[in-house]
Order: C-alpha cells, then structure tokens, then sequence
C-alpha cells in the first residue's frame, strides 16, 4: 500500500506521526513523508521517503511576549485554516498525481490535505498532535474551509464531517485531553514506541553518571522567541543539586547562555526519547511533545507556556496534578527554583504523573494504529 504522510506545521506537526509512519515502512509499505523542507532531514534520518510541500517552517528572533490565546485561535482560523490551507490543498492535488497514494495520514491541522484528499476520493487518517485538545474548534475553521471546498468543488459540509470521517489517531492518553474536545470519544488511540539511542546521546548519558537529572527545553521555535527566559530558569535551578540538561535548539548557539556550571549541559538537541529515561523531571514550553514524553516517563513537570496549544496544555497539566506552570514574562529565578522542588519532592505531582504512564503504556500499539490504517481502502469500497 502506498502510504503518504502529511503535516502543516514544524516538529510538533510531524513527531507524533513519525513512529506509525516507521512502522508503516518496516511493514512493508511504500511510506512518503511531506511538509515543511527544513523538517526533511528529520524524516530522512528516521528512514523515511520526504518530498517538500508548502511553506518552509523556520525559527525567527523575536522578544518573549505575552501569552495571547485568542491570538493563538485567530492564527488557526486565519492561517492553517485560511491561507496555509488553500496552499496545501493545491499542492498536495499535484504531488498525489506522482505519487498515487492508497490512503493519506494528516497532521490534524492539516486541512489543506483533508480537502485533497476528499477532492480525489483518497480515504485519510487524522494523526492528533495537540495534546490537550480543544485548540481546534469548530467555530473556528467552518469557514475558511468551507470556502476552501467551493474552491475546489466540493459539496457543503456544515457538520466539518470531512475531519473525522474516515479515522481520528491520537497518540496522547484519552484521561489528558480535554473532557470536552470534540475528538475525544470518536478517537482511536496509540502509544509511542521505543527508539535507540543516538551514539551522541549515549556520550551524553554516560557523563550523567546516574545522577538526578532536570531536562530543561523550550521546543524548536519558541525557543528563539524566549528573550532572556533561558538565562532566568538556569538562574533558578543552579540551586537544585542536580544534572540540568538543556537543549537550546538548532536556531541558538549554546554559547549564547554563557559559561555555565559542569553539572549544566548545553546542547542544541538531545533526542528526547533517548533522554527521558534518565530523567527526574521535566521543565518546559509545555509542547504537547514535550508533555507527551514527560508523561510516557511517569516524570512531574514545570509548565512555562509560550504560545500556540501551550497554554492548553500547562492548564491540563495543573487540572491533573502532574506540574505547576508559571508566567514567561514575569517569573524569578526564585520561582523556578521553588515550583521545580516542588515538582521534585511532593508526591502527588509523580503519583499523578505515573498514572498517566500507566494508561500510556496500556495504550494500543502502533502496530494497531497501522492495522486501521491498513482497513481504510477496503471500507471505502
């Protein structure tokens, strides 16, 4: 079966899909990865077949700002909805006459490829990448892409039925999404699976030595939109003795942190997967990846929202107790160093934390995820 796998946006787009679209591929099938061409290494260095399409994704310098949510929605309304949409739908109409897919499997902000694939009769999979959920709204997307689908000739859908039609997977356990996403209860889930260790992670946890550790990350765009927020946190957490790894991005230079001490290790990226296995907790942008990850690994968390879904999902995190979040703008090293031991010595952050990991880890397979998949053409006819 030819499988193509689409997403809209940066890492956090493609991520969540990359272990079905590995499975995919070692099951047999002819897998190709399209989106953002800065991401192609990432799909290439995971085995994967990529072809460029739409937009390029980029981090950009910018000063840390106020967390806007209702910024946030207008740019899905506006942006993925709206002009990121038309260009994808466009796009991926052209690459499916090269590449004849049997069955398309999205990124869910990517609605672009959804009107493609309605447009050719291609059945297509809805990968979840917002952990919390909610952050797509109905209200927000029926009408730029009804207009999209009178563009293309395509009947009203009022209801957005072509969303959820022909299969919803969400890697993220069904306890964290919000109770009242719509995605929630028609959704089928998956777990994430085991990588190996990179050798340079490997350099880098054999100098851990065991020690208790803090993986300190601001993701791979609000990175580089942070201001001096870097230099804050590290502030606070010199004061915990522990290891602090932290990962600055591909778009920052470690040295732009200054010197720091030997129990602080700078790098610009460590595979999370890797990583988190020797963690103790977790300190971030609250990405759904990063939350993801942390939660896999049963590790309590410090939420420090930037933008996008972020604020969503630091709200979850709090609602189930497994971290605390703090304000970007206006936190104090202080503040780091006292809701990070909180995080490491309360127990019911890690409680909370593990009881997520345990619904994680009874989550279908993606081997089960690729099984629905595989059934999609066959209930199409």
């Amino acid at each position: 079966m030819r499988m193509l796998f689409t997403f809209a946006g940066g890492e956090g787009h493609l991520q969540p899909m990359l272990p079905l679209a590995r499975r995919a591929a070692a099951s047999g099938h002819v897998v190709t990865v399209t989106g953002a061409r800065s991401l192609g290494p990432t799909a290439r260095g995971a085995g994967l077949g990529f072809v460029s399409s739409g937009p390029d994704v980029r981090p950009q310098r910018r000063p840390l700002q106020p967390v806007d949510l209702a910024m946030e929605f207008q740019v899905v309304t506006d942006y993925f909805a709206g002009r990121l949409a038309t260009v994808r739908a466009a796009e991926l109409l052209s690459l499916c006459e090269d590449f004849h897919p049997d069955v398309i499997v999205r990124d869910e902000m990517d609605f672009g490829s959804a009107v493609a694939a309605e447009r050719l009769g291609i059945p297509h999979a809805s990968v979840v990448v917002i952990a919390a959920g909610s952050f797509v709204k109905p209200a927000l997307v029926a009408e730029p892409l009804s207009r999209l689908r009178a563009d293309h000739g395509l009947p009203a859908d009022p209801d957005l039925g072509m969303l959820t039609r022909d299969l919803v997977l969400c890697p993220f356990p069904r306890a964290f999404r919000d109770p009242t996403d719509p995605l929630r209860p028609g959704a089928h889930y998956f777990g994430p699976e085991a990588l190996g260790q990179p050798r340079a992670a490997r350099r880098l946890l054999e100098r851990l030595a065991g020690r208790p550790t803090l993986y300190l990350t601001l993701g791979t765009i609000f990175n580089t939109e942070s201001g001096d927020l870097f230099s804050r946190v590290l502030d606070g957490v010199r004061g915990l003795d522990l290891d602090v790894v932290v990962t600055v991005g591909r778009g920052m230079d470690p040295a732009e942190l200054g010197p720091q001490p030997g129990r602080v290790h700078v790098e610009r990226y460590v595979p999370q997967a890797a990583l988190l296995p020797h963690c103790t907790a977790v300190l971030s942008h609250a990405g759904s990846g990063s939350v993801l990850g942390a939660l896999t690994h049963g590790l309590p968390m410090v939420c420090i929202p930037l933008g996008a879904d972020q604020p969503l999902n630091a709200e979850r995190c709090s609602a189930l107790g497994v971290g605390l979040g703090l304000d970007a703008l206006t936190l104090t090293p202080d503040d780091v160093l006292a809701a990070t031991s909180a995080a490491l010595t309360e127990k019911p952050y890690r409680q909370s934390a593990e009881r997520l990991q345990a619904e994680i880890a009874a989550m279908p397979s993606t081997q089960d995820a690729l099984a629905l998949l595989e059934e999609l053409p066959a209930r199409r006819h």
